[in-house]
């Protein structure tokens, strides 16, 4: 019996846990679905503020990128303002040699109220232009090869639908790193022209 009871808390235990540190415990970016062809989406973003830092893509956020970041909302600001993290996590990738840029969204609520200044001068505020975005959604790691694989597949859907992309695509992921892959949600993301 001792066991059965044990076992019934750790099982309540890590299942609040899981939710406590999962996407569902955070705001996600807002956005309308215009189109589903599953697992492909047309979406309408509006605008959003984004605090951003340089990043190379390979390096899933060990050159520093997500911990600057990750300062930031923890209070490393002008203001030292806590500000709640967001899903999903943007990142977008190094052209020519240039350093991509990951962005964490900055909530609906601090965004109108005026974003705190960073403190870092690596982490800037900016805006992220609202606009209809093709998108595939995808599980597993979040990756150079699962990224390619997904934007080639994103980019034949896009053609077939006669859609014209406006720019490069940008990745996001939605998932704490230790979330399992099956159950992890990636994306990338092309803007219609």
């Amino acid at each position: 019996m001792a066991y059965l009871v044990a076992g019934g808390v750790l099982t309540l235990v890590a299942y609040f846990g899981w939710k406590l540190t999962s996407r569902s415990a955070y705001e996600s970016a807002a956005y309308s679905v215009i189109q589903t062809d599953a697992p492909f989406e047309v979406r309408e973003y509006p605008d959003l503020m984004m605090a951003t830092t340089e990043t190379r893509f390979a390096s899933q956020g060990n050159d520093g990128s997500f911990n600057r970041l990750f300062s930031y909302i923890s209070g490393a600001n002008k203001d030292d303002q806590k500000v709640a993290m967001t899903t999903p996590v943007f990142m977008d990738m190094e052209t020519d040699g240039n350093p991509g840029q990951m962005g964490f969204v900055v909530p609906a609520s601090v965004a109108a109220d005026g974003a705190p200044e960073p403190s870092d001068a690596n982490v800037q505020l900016r805006s992220r232009r609202g606009g209809r975005f093709a998108v595939i959604r995808f599980s597993g790691r979040l990756d150079a090869t699962t990224r390619g694989d997904a934007e080639q597949r994103l980019r034949l859907w896009m053609s077939d639908q006669k859609f014209r992309p406006d720019g490069s695509a940008e990745s996001a992921g939605y998932d704490p790193p230790w979330t399992p892959s099956p159950f992890r949600r990636n994306e990338v993301l092309v803007r219609i022209k």
